[in-house]
């Protein structure tokens, strides 16, 4: 059996509904709770919902990014509500590019579970190809999910602050807020001194689907150059956006990039902390 590890075909998510895993991952960050409320006017059959803030982070507790990572416990005994085993393919999906299934898509990764994989395309393909939505809410039975973490695929700001100049710290937000000229979401503009803008959304394609492995590698070699890909640590504003640039690297074939979960949120918790605005 093949197991998917990156991206998947809306095609070859439907012909196997009936035995893999799905989960619709849907969040708009002004309004968090529509996702929920777009799941239950429906969705594709047999998924269940992850909420980002309730289900994929941990509550913001002092000096931490907006979506902190949920500790493993928690996260292993949510799987477990969800009835996931270690043998289960893993399909993750939101409305359309991606964004919020990467962050499912790089946990599941994280404590060990590598039979998962992003929707190609999302919700938004799904639909326009006509394919089937359902409004049932599936109940499974509760597993125990075992763990296996892998705490090298993190890296917290202790050692962005300390092995900046061995890194290469790459920034997924657009290149306004990079540069500082924009800045809707978190009180301080800018990026990490010494990083590199590459925007999430230039991983897709025009229809919003990934650009092929080829073009993806050209496009990050050009920013890596020399560079090694253990020494890529993504970041965004709150640890989400960053893992699309995780996937869009492993799709590329250059695996092994690490993610900054608090990133610019976390960051500027510090006011000490320098930022970096447009020229420097």
């Amino acid at each position: 059996m093949t197991v998917h590890t990156t991206i998947v075909s809306t095609e070859a998510l439907q012909d196997n509904l009936r035995s893999w895993r799905v989960f619709d991952c849907r969040h708009d960050l002004m309004r968090p709770e529509l996702g929920q409320q777009q799941y239950r006017e429906g969705h594709i059959p047999g998924a269940a919902f992850a909420h980002l803030d309730q289900d994929l982070s941990a509550a913001r507790e002092g000096r931490t990014g907006r979506h902190p990572l949920p500790y493993p416990g928690a996260f292993l005994a949510w799987l477990g509500q969800q009835g996931l085993r270690r043998e289960d393919q893993v399909v993750c999906y939101d409305a359309g590019g991606g964004v919020t299934a990467s962050r499912l898509w790089w946990m599941l990764r994280w404590v060990g579970h590598d039979a998962v994989a992003v929707l190609d395309g999302g919700l938004a393909k799904w639909k326009a190809e006509g394919r089937p939505i359902s409004t049932d809410v599936p109940r499974p039975g509760h597993a125990s999910y075992p763990l296996m973490l892998r705490p090298e695929r993190v890296v917290g700001v202790g050692a962005i602050e300390r092995d900046a100049d061995k890194l290469l710290l790459l920034d997924a937000r657009s290149p306004v807020r990079f540069r500082g000229e924009q800045e809707p979401i978190d009180p301080v503009a800018g990026h990490i001194p010494g990083a590199r803008n590459r925007f999430c959304n230039d991983n897709l394609a025009p229809d919003g689907v990934f650009k092929d492995a080829k073009a993806l590698r050209t496009e990050f070699e050009a920013i890596l150059g020399r560079r090694p890909p253990g020494e890529v640590v993504n970041y965004c504003g709150s640890g989400v956006a960053a893992c699309h640039n995780v996937l869009a690297m492993e799709i590329a074939g250059l695996p092994g990039s690490r993610l900054y979960p608090g990133s610019w949120s976390d960051w500027i918790s510090d006011p000490k902390r320098p930022v970096g605005t447009a020229g420097r």
